[in-house]
């Protein structure tokens, strides 16, 4: 009789190269990077129009904003866990993540932190002085108290649309060196509430976690009214959006792809988004990227017919 031995199962562990990923959502790239670049790209596109600037002008400073946007949302990628570990042990989406599993320690993930830090702050430096010190307040108050406003506030999504869209005003001054700051205060006013939106239905995938935790989230606080109440807040962000380009002086293109889309966007998001169903939330979430794509679209098309 053949006696045969039992053999263990053994899982190799994760890389640091990939805990390092995860830690800053580099493993899902461009998810999230692209929520801190459009509205940049939104912005310098519309001063390059506003100001007639070449297109090798706005090209560079959009690569500049392509490569900060990954630096900086990385950078409070990593704060937010670091920050999050206790509370994020105990929900289930993000209880495996590097560091509430243990895989990667403090002290690594605070030197990471650094260095993304260091590339963000040497992507601005080819800014202007002025720009420069726009962009210095994103990174303190803005990113690095980010993740406490769940613990403080039921509404962290409204400090995440200040954050994830400040950069509207570094573009401008980059691109326009003027005081007439309408414009961007109209985008910035619509890109705030684009956040509330995308983040509610991000959110929504940990709703019922963050009830027991006690871990504020808008997803949590508008509860089964989500969807009329993000209906509204829709409305309310194309009112702005439309109004920007009024500011701006946009032409009919502006209207038809960049409003146009984004009511023909947010009106499939909300109309079929199932915010009992994680998965789905996921994916109306990254669909925003389109959305964000839309809008430049129509920005760009403008400036170019208008410039060229």
């Amino acid at each position: 009789m053949r006696t045969e031995k039992s053999q263990s199962v053994t899982t190799k562990p994760p890389s640091k190269w990939r805990l390092y990923l995860e830690v800053s959502r580099l493993h899902n790239f461009p998810v999230g990077s692209e929520r801190v670049f459009w509205p940049c790209a939104w912005a310098s596109t519309s001063a390059a129009y506003r100001t007639s600037a070449t297109l090798d002008v706005l090209s560079f400073h959009i690569l500049v904003f392509g490569i900060v946007s990954t630096f900086l949302h990385s950078a409070g990628c990593v704060i937010n866990d670091i920050l999050d570990v206790e509370s994020d042990r105990k929900v289930e989406r993000t209880k495996s993540r590097p560091l509430p599993s243990g895989d990667l320690s403090l002290g690594a993930a605070l030197m990471f932190l650094v260095a993304l830090t260091g590339g963000g702050l040497i992507g601005l430096s080819f800014t202007t002085p002025a720009a420069f010190r726009i962009a210095l307040f994103a990174i303190f108050p803005l990113y690095t108290l980010y993740p406490l406003m769940k613990r403080w506030t039921n509404w962290p999504q409204a400090w995440l649309g200040l954050t994830a869209n400040w950069g509207i005003f570094v573009a401008w001054t980059w691109m326009a060196e003027m005081h007439d700051y309408y414009t961007p205060i109209f985008f910035f006013a619509g890109a705030w509430v684009w956040t509330i939106i995308y983040d509610t239905i991000y959110a929504s995938q940990d709703r019922d976690d963050d009830a027991k935790a006690g871990i504020g989230s808008t997803a949590v606080v508008f509860g089964r009214r989500v969807r009329q109440i993000l209906s509204l807040f829709a409305l309310i962000y194309v009112g702005f959006l439309a109004y920007a380009g009024v500011t701006n002086h946009q032409s009919i293109l502006y209207f038809v792809v960049s409003v146009g889309g984004a009511v023909l966007h947010l009106f499939w998001q909300l109309a079929t988004v199932d915010f009992d169903d994680p998965a789905d939330c996921s994916n109306k979430f990254v669909s925003n990227n389109s959305l964000g794509f839309i809008v430049w679209l129509g920005i760009l098309l403008d400036y170019m017919i208008h410039t060229y």
